[in-house]
């Protein structure tokens, strides 16, 4: 199994059986090119790509 159809028959199933996308103020991005992960002082590590980005109510 290959990551696109690990994608497609495990992970994204399970993302919408736990309400991910389903539920009000939730949904789910895919592939997203994040700021970077915080390191305090106001300053954040290198540009990254996440392979999901969970969101709730903002």
């Amino acid at each position: 199994m290959n990551e696109a159809e690990t994608r497609a028959e495990l992970i994204d199933p399970a993302l919408k059986e736990a309400g991910w996308g389903v539920v009000d103020g939730s949904w789910v991005r895919r592939e997203l090119i994040t700021l970077g992960r915080l390191q305090g002082a106001g300053q954040r590590a290198k540009r990254d790509i996440a392979d999901y980005v969970l969101f709730y109510k903002g």
